[in-house]
């Protein structure tokens, strides 16, 4: 009787597998795709791709590690045309062996307007079929909207929605079969894209995981310039950038230990109590200091936003204790360039729009009212989406400089008042990150396996108890923490490695 060494069997099992996935991947040679026939659309190009040979369009984006890593692929590209005016670029990447049977579609961010590859890799190199559309437009930029609003409607929710119907049935063309799961992934703009599918288009996707949604696109750009007006009410108490560690370091001493752990970072930043008045000047301002106006504008970013006719809280607090390092982006020299193109030429249309003519009290509900839901997405019933089974992770860093972080409480806490607490935990759940800013960075844990937490929940019925997340600098792993559904936190027991998640339990605050 011969004798079958493990090396040598390993192999043959590998090998038979080969066979046996290639047989199941040749429903429809990648080539062929070029003449699929697809309602309101044009396949452009079907080509393969050699494992490791990509690189993005226009310039790199994302790492060329990244596109090194990737396997063997065929790549599709296509116009979508659902309106006349529409010109919609969308690409479908599909695995030629090593699929893992899902599909994951990813976001964009900004204004859109490219495809987003660096994503596209990430889902092909971890085994999906990904998919990703520019939104209906070319370049991250809202002056496309002026005379086209078709294109606008596009770019809201169109766009996504065709993208997904078309990347299914190219699926179904080359391995002979739809995906067994499919999962939108997106942050910022792109959590908002996965947010408005489950709202518009429930039976699109089984799972999507929204990182620092912009839901409420229109109000949220309102926002975003009433911030900016708040930070430059007075010429004196205008913050300039250099004086942000002060504040950051100030407000960290006040509340930093607050959660047992002195590590740099505020658990809940709604439980910091901090008065930016410690650091009034007691004599000429300078960098470690704030002159009285200076610490009037200070508490002003932190405080709510309210009308200033009516007294109505139109947005809870604004910028978080915790966002002081990036106070630049929104409470800057100028408001952020994407709320500014918001009122520019989607409300007004005007591409001379002076930005000092914004007024909160009526420019606000003119934006919404012009919107009539396109663009802002903050719907909260979510249960025709539930019904299917169709679960949404929500995730966004305390210390958001951009999207501010109380968002996503706030729409998290809507939903859950439609769809009933029952909800929680079954068809969706929240995560809040201390210390991370706009979907990463920032000195809190905000490398964690978004996909690998959506998998669980999909397979398990309940979402994640905690995920595990990681500070890297320089590549390597400095700390490790649980992430805890919302309304718990990450407790130090006590003992043991104040860097090292095993040392933590996710609890209910007290």
């Amino acid at each position: 009787m011969s004798v079958v060494r493990p090396a040598l069997l390993a192999a043959a099992i590998a090998s038979v597998a080969s066979l046996m996935t290639s047989d199941i991947l040749a429903a429809t040679p990648c080539e062929n795709l070029a003449a699929l026939a697809l309602p309101n659309a044009r396949v452009t190009s079907a080509q393969t791709v050699a494992a490791g040979t990509f690189q993005p369009p226009a310039g790199p984006r994302g790492s060329a590690r990244l596109y090194a890593s990737l396997p063997s692929f065929c790549r599709v590209e296509a116009t979508l045309t659902p309106s006349n005016d529409s010109d919609i670029k969308a690409e479908v990447w599909l695995p030629t062996s090593t699929w893992n049977g899902k599909l994951q579609a990813v976001g964009n961010g900004g204004w859109a307007g490219v495809i987003s590859y660096a994503s596209l890799a990430q889902a092909v190199a971890a085994g999906y079929a990904g998919a990703s559309t520019d939104a209906g437009h070319v370049g991250n930029t809202a002056a496309f909207a002026v005379g086209h609003p078709e294109k606008v409607v596009d770019m809201g929710y169109r766009a996504v929605h065709e993208m997904t119907v078309k990347a299914k049935a190219v699926m179904d063309a080359f391995y002979g079969s739809s995906p067994k799961l499919s999962i939108w992934n997106g942050c910022s703009f792109g959590g908002r894209q996965g947010i408005t599918e489950a709202q518009r288009y429930p039976a699109d996707y089984d799972a999507i995981v929204a990182g620092a949604p912009a839901v409420n696109w229109m109000r949220l750009h309102g926002v975003r310039m009433a911030i900016n007006q708040r930070a430059h009410a007075s010429e004196d108490g205008y913050i300039t950038p250099d004086k942000y560690p002060a504040i950051h370091t100030a407000m960290l001493n006040a509340c930093d230990a607050s959660d047992g752990v002195e590590d740099g970072v505020v658990e809940d930043p709604t439980r910091c109590h901090f008065d930016p008045k410690v650091l009034e000047c007691k004599g000429s301002s300078g960098p470690d200091c704030l002159t009285p106006r200076q610490v009037e504008t200070a508490r002003a970013l932190y405080a709510p936003l309210k009308s200033t006719k009516t007294g109505a809280t139109i947005f809870p607090s604004l910028l978080l204790p915790g966002s002081e390092p990036n106070w630049a982006t929104l409470a800057g020299p100028e408001p952020v360039i994407t709320a500014y193109e918001a009122f520019q030429y989607i409300v007004f249309k005007d591409p001379a729009y002076d930005v000092h003519r914004f007024n909160l009290d009526t420019d606000l509900p003119a934006a919404l009212k012009m919107d009539a839901g396109v663009l802002d997405s903050g719907v909260t019933d979510l249960k025709p989406f539930f019904a299917r089974g169709g679960k949404l992770l929500m995730y966004h860093g305390w210390a958001d400089p951009q999207v501010p972080a109380m968002n996503s409480v706030a729409y998290f806490d809507g939903v859950v008042k439609v769809a009933g607490k029952a909800a929680v935990g079954k068809s969706i759940e929240l995560y809040m990150v201390p210390g991370m800013a706009h979907c990463q960075g920032g000195p809190g844990t905000d490398v964690f396996d978004k996909m690998g937490a959506i998998e669980q929940w999909a397979s398990r019925g309940a979402a994640p108890s905690q995920i595990l997340a990681a500070h890297l600098i320089d590549g390597v792993v400095v700390r490790t923490r649980p992430l805890c559904p919302f309304g718990r936190i990450a407790r130090y027991k006590g003992t043991g490695s104040t860097d090292e998640a095993a040392s933590f339990e996710c609890a209910v605050e007290k």
